[in-house]
């Protein structure tokens, strides 16, 4: 059985959940997300206990993997109309900048161009710092309610600056480790 598709999913308080057959609806402080339930699985819905169960109907490989998949995905739609979801950034490089303009996303990154985002619908970026300094790097948030929305827009973004390795300048996830290597060695004169 699966370790993840049999554990229930906790609603908490403030989201509503409603189940048609394998059509869902959740709805919190947040907003509003659906989930279509793939058809070899059944949702049930415990709103007294206020907890979310899903069954597979066969033992199949295929069944087995869609259980795991699925719970976690009815789980990301509760958090993410109750809390949301956000990923932070940051900016390395002299120079660099980030900036809002109305709905678009516009990114300074070293080309002779601005690098402009439509913002999708349900995802806001906070900038918190503007431009980056030497070692101190502009930082932004882009949140939103649908976890797969956020990473995705937050992917895009960085893709198009990655952390390079020598000076480490470029996009990338608070946080995140870039390996650093050193630059070519000077052979000086005989």
């Amino acid at each position: 059985m699966s370790r993840i598709g049999k554990q229930p999913v906790a609603v908490p308080k403030g989201v509503e959940v409603s189940v048609s057959g394998t059509h869902m609806k959740f709805k919190g402080p947040l907003g509003a997300l659906e989930h279509e339930v793939w058809d070899g699985l059944t949702v049930e819905y415990r709103p007294e206990e206020r907890l979310i169960q899903v069954e597979r109907k066969g033992d199949d490989k295929n069944s087995r993997a869609m259980h795991g998949l699925h719970r976690s995905l009815i789980a990301n739609k509760v958090q993410g109309v109750a809390q949301g979801f956000s990923k932070r950034m940051e900016l390395y490089g002299m120079g660099y900048s980030v900036d809002l303009r109305g709905k678009s996303l516009v990114l300074q990154v070293g080309f002779c161009h601005e690098v402009a985002f439509e913002l999708p619908d349900g995802i806001s970026v906070d900038v918190e710092q503007k431009s980056a300094q030497n070692e101190i790097p502009a930082k932004f948030v882009i949140k939103g309610i649908d976890k797969e929305v956020v990473g995705q827009f937050a992917a895009t973004v960085r893709a198009v600056r990655p952390p390079e390795p020598y000076k480490g300048k470029g996009l990338r996830y608070e946080g995140e480790y870039v390996r650093r290597k050193e630059g070519k060695a000077f052979a000086g004169l005989g």
